[in-house]
C-alpha cells in the first residue's frame, strides 16, 4: 500500500481534476487553489507547496502532525531548492519561505503570514554583505512575526519597542531608519524575545518550519477563528498550509507589494484600483504602517510594470468570472502575483458587478441572480449623512464600508463587547485592527482607524460583515490605552463619547448627525426583478398602519400577510377606550365600548385596504391577552398603595383599586398559553364580532369608492378544529349579514384562515384544512411551544450561552431567527402536506420573524409554501432570498 500523499508542489495540482472550483477550494484551501490556478494560467508566481486542509482536522483530532508529513516537507523542499536555485538554511544562498495559512473560505480570524522564515543572524549578516538594510530589516520582521504568530506573543511588544525607537532617533517611519538601526533593533527584538519566552530564538530552520506550520494547524480552533465561522456559518473546513519561496518587496527603491481588486469592492466600478508600497513587504499593506500610494499613481511612476499588473489581473477575472482580489510584490522590478481570490465587496458593488458581468456576457442571469448573497442586501438599505447636515467633519478618513451610524467611542475590545452585552452601541476606535480584535468589532455597530487603507484589516472585515467603517483617518492622534482622541494635539473625543462615523463619505462627527434614507440604485432595481422573474414564493409584508404597507410596497411587497389588529389599539388616545372594553362589567357594557372602538378599527382598515388596492390583507383578529392593554400594574400598586397610607381614599383610590382588582382576575401565570386568541374569541364573541363588522364595512365602503380590496381574515392559536369552525359558524353569517343588508356583493371572495402556532395544530392539519382556506405559519410561538421557550425570557438567560459559550455548543443558531429544519421545521412540512391532503388548493404562508430570514426562506420553497411575510424593510432581502431558492432548487442544490 503506497504512502498517502500528503504535500502538493504547486504545479503538480491539475485544477482541471476537480468538478469546480469550490471542490478544489475545499481540498487545497482557498490560496492554494489560487495558486494552482495561477500556475496553470502560467502567471508568474513564487515556487512553493500546499498541504491540504483535512490535515489540520487530523492534527485538531490526534493533537500531532500525520506520520508522514515531516519527510514529505522535506522532499517538497528539495524540490523547491533545485527548481529556484537557492538552499535551505544555506549562508550563502539562503532559501526564505513564507507561510500562510489558506482555508476554504477567507477568514480575518485566521493566522497571519510568517515572513522570511529560514533566515538566522549569521544568514543575516551574509545578506548584509551586499544589502545591509534590507538584510537587517528582514531579519528583524522575521524575528517579530515568528514571534507574534508561531508563538502567540502579540505583536505589541515588539511594536513599542520600534515606536520608542522611532522617538528616540527623531524619526516618523519605519522606513527612515538606517541599516545600522534595523540591525540595533533586531537585537533589541532578540533580547525582547527571550524575556518573553524564556528562551533563545531558534535559528534552525526545520524548527522554525515545522513550527510555523504547527502554528497554522493551530490557528484553525483559535478563538477568533472559531468566533468567525460560528457568525458566519463556515463548515469544519480545516486550512490548508502554503510554503513558497519568499520574494522580497523591501529589496530596495525598485521593490514594492501591493494588493489590488479587478473591480471597485466599493462602488462595483469597472475598474482596476488598488494600493502599493515601494520597498516594503506584504505585512506593511494590511498593517496601515504607511499610507501605500494608488493604483493611478503607481502607473504615473511605474507604467511598465503597472501594465503588466493589469493585463495578468484582467486574465485572472477572465478565468473565474469574477472580481479578483490580488496580492503582489515586485521584486527588484520583477512582478510575482502571490494570491488570488474572489474579493469581498459591499452589497452595491456586489449588485453592480452582478449586473454589469451579466451585461457583459461573462455570466447568465442565474449566475448574477446567484452573485448576491441575499443577507447583504440589507446593507443597500443603510443610512447615510444627511446633505442638509450643517455639523463639520472634524477628520476624514477612507470609506471603507458604508452606512452612517452614531455610538459611544470606545477604545478597547474588551469594553466593546461588556457595553454590547448591557445594551449600548458602541463605535470601536482603534489605531488599527487585527485579527484577534475580531469579537470587539463585532460587538460594534461601526468601526473607525487612524492606520490603514482601504485593503487593511479593518475594512475588509468590516465590508464582509457590513459594519459601517471609516480606517486611515491619519489626523486622528488615537491613545488607546487613555481611551482619547486628539486632533493637532487637541483632545476632540474621549470613551464614552457620542460619535458619528459615514463610511460612505469617510467623515468623522463629534455628536449625533442627521442621516436620511438609501436611494435605490437602477442596478438594484434591475437587479431586483431579475430575482423577481425567478422566484417561486410569493413576498408579502407585516403591516398594520397604512405608511408601513406604502413602505413595503416601495420595497415590492406583493400584499400584507399580517396586519395585527391589537397594534392599532395600542396608540395613545386608544388606549383608555380600549381600558373601557376590557373591564367592563357586563356584556352590555363591553358591547358599548366596542361600539366606541368600532369606528377607529373600520378607519384604520379602510387606509389599508387604499393602500394596498388590488393586493391581498390578511387581517388576524385579537391575539393577546386582555391585561396587556392594562396599566402597568407594579406602578398601580405602588400609587394604590401611597395613596392607602396617606389615607386618601378619593375618586383615584377607587380608580385604582378596581383596575388593581381587573387586572388580577385576568392575569395568568403563563400568558402566552392562556386565554387568547380564538380562545379568548370563543368565550367572548362580541370582541371579534365587533372586528369582524368593522373589516365587512370597511370593505363595503372601500369598494363602492373603487378600491380593490381582497380580504383574508385569519384566527390565530388555533389548536383544536373545533375552536375555528365554532367562531366561523358565529363570524361568517355577521358578515353575510352586514353585506345582505347593504345591498352588496363583494368583488373577490373573503378568505376565512388560521394561524399554525402549535404543534397540534400542525399534526392536525388535515382536519382544520377541511373548513381554514389559508394557512399561516406564526412561527415565534410555534417555536416557543415546540421547544418550551419562553420568546420574552430565553435569550437573556441561557439560549446564548447554548449557541456561544458552552463547548461544544448546545445549539448551532437561534431558533427564533432562523428556523429550525429538524424540529419546528419538520412540523412545518407535516402540515402542509397533511392539509393539501384534504384541500389541494390550500394556501400557505409564513408571518413569524423567520419570514424574512435568508436561511428559512431556503425551507419555506422546499417545503411548498406560497409565500413569506415579512417586516417592510426586509421584503428586498426575502426576494432575493425566494430567487436563490428557486435557482439551487432547480439546479439540485438546495
Amino acid at each position: 500500500m503506497s504512502e498517502e500523499r500528503i504535500v502538493y508542489m504547486f504545479d503538480e495540482v491539475d485544477p482541471s481534476k476537480f468538478k469546480t472550483t469550490s471542490e478544489l477550494k475545499e481540498f487545497f484551501g482557498g490560496k492554494g487553489a489560487g495558486l494552482a490556478n495561477m500556475t496553470s494560467l502560467g502567471l508568474p508566481i513564487p515556487y512553493g507547496f500546499v498541504i491540504p486542509c483535512k490535515h489540520s482536522l487530523h492534527y485538531a483530532e490526534h493533537h500531532e502532525m500525520p506520520s508522514a508529513l515531516k519527510d514529505q516537507v522535506k522532499e517538497s523542499i528539495a524540490k523547491l531548492e533545485k527548481k529556484s536555485g537557492y538552499v535551505f538554511g544555506d549562508i550563502n544562498k539562503p532559501l526564505l519561505l513564507s507561510v500562510r495559512s489558506g482555508a476554504p473560505v477567507s477568514m480575518p480570524g485566521m493566522m497571519d503570514t510568517v515572513l522570511n522564515l529560514g533566515m538566522s543572524k549569521a544568514i543575516a549578516e551574509k545578506m548584509a554583505e551586499s544589502n545591509e538594510r534590507f538584510a537587517w530589516d528582514s531579519w528583524r520582521r522575521f524575528i517579530m512575526s515568528y514571534s507574534d504568530i508561531v508563538k502567540e506573543t502579540g505583536r505589541e511588544p515588539y511594536d513599542e519597542i520600534m515606536e520608542d525607537y522611532k522617538e528616540k532617533k527623531g524619526k516618523k517611519l519605519d522606513i527612515e531608519l538606517s541599516a545600522a538601526e534595523m540591525k540595533e533593533l533586531g537585537d533589541l527584538y532578540l533580547i525582547e524575545y527571550k524575556k518573553l519566552l524564556s528562551t533563545e530564538f531558534p535559528e534552525d530552520p526545520w524548527v522554525q518550519l515545522f513550527g510555523a506550520i504547527n502554528a497554522v494547524f493551530v490557528s484553525w480552533d483559535s478563538e477568533r477563528a472559531v468566533a468567525y465561522r460560528k457568525m458566519n456559518k463556515i463548515p469544519n473546513y480545516g486550512t490548508a498550509v502554503n510554503v513558497m519561496r519568499m520574494v522580497f518587496g523591501n529589496l530596495n527603491d525598485d521593490s514594492g507589494t501591493g494588493v489590488l481588486f479587478t473591480r471597485s469592492p466599493m462602488d462595483g466600478e469597472k475598474k482596476i484600483m488598488g494600493e502599493f508600497l515601494i520597498n516594503a513587504q506584504g505585512e506593511d499593506v494590511v498593517a496601515g504602517v504607511r499610507t501605500p500610494m494608488s493604483m493611478d499613481d503607481l502607473q504615473k511612476e511605474r507604467p511598465e510594470i503597472v501594465e503588466e499588473i493589469f493585463g495578468l489581473a484582467n486574465k485572472l477575472e477572465d478565468h473565474y468570472k469574477d472580481m479578483q482580489d490580488c496580492e503582489f510584490t515586485v521584486e527588484n522590478k520583477k512582478l510575482f502575483f502571490l494570491q488570488t481570490r474572489v474579493g469581498k465587496r459591499t452589497a452595491s458593488a456586489a449588485v453592480k458587478i452582478a449586473i454589469d458581468m451579466m451585461d457583459e456576457q461573462y455570466i447568465d442571469e442565474k449566475t448574477a441572480v446567484l452573485r448576491v448573497a441575499p443577507e447583504k442586501i440589507e446593507e443597500l438599505l443603510h443610512k447615510r449623512i444627511s446633505p442638509t447636515e450643517r455639523k463639520s467633519p472634524i477628520v476624514k478618513g477612507f470609506n471603507a464600508s458604508p452606512g452612517a451610524v452614531f455610538g459611544k467611542a470606545v477604545f478597547d475590545c474588551g469594553r466593546a463587547i461588556e457595553m454590547k452585552k448591557a445594551g449600548e452601541k458602541v463605535i470601536l476606535v482603534r489605531k488599527e485592527t487585527k485579527p484577534e480584535d475580531f469579537p470587539g468589532m463585532i460587538a460594534s455597530i461601526g468601526i473607525l482607524t487612524s492606520r490603514g487603507g482601504k485593503t487593511c484589516h479593518a475594512a475588509v472585515v468590516a465590508r464582509g460583515i457590513g459594519l459601517p467603517a471609516i480606517v486611515g483617518a491619519g489626523d486622528l492622534e488615537i491613545d488607546e490605552e487613555a481611551g482619547i482622541a486628539k486632533v493637532s494635539g487637541e483632545v476632540v473625543f474621549k470613551e464614552g463619547s457620542i460619535i458619528s462615523i459615514d463610511g460612505l463619505a469617510g467623515n468623522v462627527y463629534v455628536g449625533e448627525v442627521d442621516v436620511v434614507d438609501p436611494e435605490i440604485t437602477a442596478e438594484f432595481q434591475r437587479y431586483l426583478e431579475l430575482c423577481d422573474k425567478y422566484r417561486k414564493l410569493g413576498v408579502r409584508t407585516n403591516a398594520d398602519t397604512p405608511q408601513m404597507a406604502s413602505d413595503a410596497i416601495k420595497n415590492g411587497a406583493e400584499g400584507i400577510g399580517l396586519c395585527r389588529t391589537e397594534r392599532m389599539f395600542n396608540a395613545e388616545e386608544r388606549l383608555p377606550k380600549v381600558v373601557d372594553m376590557i373591564v367592563a362589567e357586563s356584556l352590555e357594557e363591553r358591547e358599548k365600548a366596542l361600539n366606541v372602538l368600532l369606528p377607529l378599527q373600520k378607519g384604520d382598515f379602510k387606509g389599508i385596504f387604499k393602500t394596498m388596492n388590488g393586493k391581498p390583507v390578511t387581517v388576524r383578529l385579537l391575539d393577546p391577552p386582555l391585561h396587556e392593554f392594562l396599566p402597568d400594574y407594579k406602578t398601580m400598586l405602588i400609587e394604590f398603595t401611597e395613596l392607602r397610607v396617606k389615607g386618601d381614599h378619593g375618586d383615584r383610590f377607587k380608580e385604582l383599586e378596581f383596575m388593581i382588582r381587573k387586572y388580577e382576575e385576568l392575569k395568568e401565570e403563563n400568558a402566552m398559553l392562556g386565554h387568547r386568541g380564538v380562545r379568548l374569541g370563543n368565550t367572548n364573541p362580541e370582541i371579534y364580532k365587533m372586528q369582524a363588522r368593522a373589516l365587512i364595512e370597511a370593505l363595503i365602503e372601500s369598494q363602492n369608492d373603487g378600491i380593490d380590496v381582497h380580504l383574508e381574515i385569519m384566527l390565530p392559536l388555533v389548536s383544536h378544529v373545533n375552536e375555528f369552525t365554532r367562531l366561523v359558524s358565529i363570524l361568517k353569517p355577521l358578515a353575510s349579514e352586514i353585506m345582505a343588508s347593504a345591498n352588496f356583493t363583494p368583488k373577490n371572495t373573503i378568505k376565512w384562515g388560521t394561524m399554525i402556532e402549535i404543534p397540534r395544530a400542525a399534526l392536525t392539519s388535515d382536519e382544520i384544512a377541511k373548513h381554514a382556506e389559508f394557512f399561516s405559519f406564526g412561527t415565534n410561538d410555534l417555536t416557543q411551544m415546540t421547544y418550551g421557550f419562553s420568546r420574552d425570557d430565553v435569550e437573556s438567560k441561557f439560549l446564548m450561552k447554548y449557541i456561544d459559550e458552552i463547548e461544544p455548543p448546545i445549539m448551532k443558531d437561534n431558533p427564533f431567527e432562523h428556523l429550525d429544519p429538524n424540529g419546528v421545521g419538520k412540523l412545518v412540512a407535516i402540515s402542509v402536506k397533511d392539509g393539501r391532503s384534504t384541500r389541494p388548493n390550500l394556501k400557505v404562508g409564513v408571518c413569524g420573524e423567520t419570514g424574512g430570514d435568508p436561511d428559512s426562506i431556503l425551507l419555506y420553497h422546499k417545503y411548498g409554501l406560497n409565500y413569506v411575510s415579512c417586516s417592510p424593510f426586509r421584503v428586498p432581502v426575502a426576494r432575493v432570498a425566494a430567487a436563490h431558492a428557486a435557482i439551487l432548487d432547480e439546479q439540485g442544490k438546495l
